[in-house]
């Protein structure tokens, strides 16, 4: 075997490292990124032969990433070959590129030296390694190849350095993942009022009616006017599981639901949830996620300001389980001994609970605001504190709450994760009017939506100081 290259020699890997360079392309030209290759290869007449010839000469055969090396001759009845190492680059190169084993199997399988064009396209290249290649080398941020899917959609943040080139972007994108029909940029930053953000189609149809599965439910609502987030997915299921964990003791109190993330999974490990939403779109959405996923029974839905509804929430869930008492579960079947027969167990029913356990509010611009809606949660609907205590199984909700803790970049050394949850203490002391204890309150930090805001969920036991206090005899006191 031949153990120096030839001069002039570049092997077909080499030349794969990356695609051709086109800088100055404002129009998606596919063919730019076509190469050919002229190589030789192995016909075999027996192709049964091929698997022990591809074992043994391993060496001999073309190893170049994605480009397979057993062919079937274009224009053939299914003949097949396997393509030789690009150190033959003539007929005469066979006897000293190749090992002398390699030989013999050729003159043994009666195989054929054929020429074969190896093309290599625009389909070859992954999208960051297109857009590396097309997009200005001269810009500070990397190369925009990343998305956040949801449903058909792909959904990416363009820089300002990369705004003009968004249709070329967007086109690669939606060539490089057959299942992405539309793929959108944000124009503006989240509006505060429902979490919806202005975007622009910069590829594919104008459809923004999404279906997402997420925690075994299915979630269908129009993406550009409700709030949805898939990678908040883990911090979905993490809620819902301590939900479940507790076993449906009390119920759940869903404060700014969207479209169900959270009390449609709960809904369906059967746990009462009341789900509430401001934005009209997001309510719409939640009631036919509801209906998808066959939990109404157990998800009720609402279209209120959430302050309100955190203050109205202790009567809703009282008197709704006053007039429904409890919820018919499907009946499961059981095989009798010895027969095929099915015997139905009788009706199973799960009662509905008086009171809530758990509160989650999950708008991290602005749910620690809405924390003064809990004062005086109970007494202010009426419920004194022996009455609620009367009520088997009654203990004091957990309010979780999701929080952006911003700091300034300037600020140095940067904070810890312990210097922002004393800051966020802090502010819920003054909101709830309570001096709760810092060893009361749990921290869990969610994500990084940049490097100086980081994204917390927020948890505690609502004091009993605060959830009975009589607010209106403070009222009067204040006159």
């Amino acid at each position: 075997m031949e153990t120096t290259k030839r001069l002039g020699y570049v092997s077909i890997k080499s030349q794969l490292v990356s695609p051709p360079i086109n800088r100055s392309m404002s129009e998606l030209d596919r063919s730019f990124f076509t190469k050919k290759f002229n190589v030789w290869s192995l016909y075999f007449p027996d192709p049964t032969k091929i698997g022990a010839f591809v074992r043994i000469a391993k060496e001999d055969i073309l190893q170049v990433p994605h480009v397979p090396f057993i062919i079937k001759y274009d224009g053939t009845k299914g003949e097949k070959g396997v393509v030789l190492t690009d150190r033959v680059i003539s007929p005469e190169d066979v006897k000293i590129a190749l090992q002398k084993k390699t030989l013999e199997l050729i003159d043994e399988y009666h195989c054929q030296l054929r020429p074969y064009e190896i093309v290599i396209d625009y389909n070859y290249w992954k999208t960051d390694e297109i857009l590396r290649a097309i997009l200005p080398d001269d810009s500070d941020e990397e190369i925009p190849s990343g998305f956040t899917r949801t449903g058909h959609i792909a959904h990416i943040n363009l820089k300002d350095d990369y705004k003009k080139y968004d249709k070329i972007i967007g086109t690669v994108i939606l060539d490089k993942n057959p299942s992405i029909k539309t793929v959108v940029d944000k124009v503006d930053t989240i509006d505060t009022t429902f979490r919806t953000f202005k975007m622009k189609v910069i590829a594919g149809e104008p459809n923004f009616i999404v279906e997402q599965r997420e925690s075994d439910c299915l979630f269908k609502f129009d993406f550009s006017k409700v709030y949805w987030n898939s990678r908040l997915h883990t911090e979905h299921k993490r809620l819902v599981d301590i939900f479940t964990d507790e076993g449906g003791v009390g119920a759940i109190c869903d404060v700014m639901a969207g479209v169900g993330p959270f009390a449609i999974p709960s809904g369906k490990n059967q746990l009462v949830v009341f789900a509430n939403d401001l934005n009209p779109e997001s309510y719409k959405w939640l009631e036919v996620n509801i209906g998808l996923n066959k939990v109404g029974d157990f998800v009720k839905a609402y279209n209120t300001d959430g302050r309100e509804f955190i203050k109205e929430s202790t009567k809703l869930i009282y008197e709704h389980s006053n007039k429904e008492k409890a919820i018919e579960l499907p009946r499961p079947k059981k095989k009798a001994k010895f027969t095929n027969e099915s015997k139905e167990i009788s009706n199973l029913k799960k009662e509905i609970p008086k009171f809530f356990t758990q509160y989650v509010m999950n708008l991290p611009d602005s749910a620690i605001t809405f924390l003064d809606a809990f004062i005086g949660l109970y007494s202010k609907n009426g419920f004194t504190k022996d009455e609620m205590y009367s009520i088997p199984g009654f203990k004091l909700p957990v309010i979780n709450f999701h929080h952006f803790e911003k700091f300034s970049p300037d600020e140095k050394p940067e904070p810890s994760n312990e210097e922002l949850y004393k800051r966020i203490h802090l502010k819920v002391k003054k909101l709830i009017n309570y001096d709760i204890n810092f060893e009361d309150m749990s921290f869990h930090l969610v994500r990084k939506v940049a490097p100086t805001k980081p994204m917390y969920c927020i948890s505690f036991t609502l004091p009993e100081e605060v959830a009975f206090l009589d607010t209106a005899k403070i009222s009067h006191d204040n006159k």
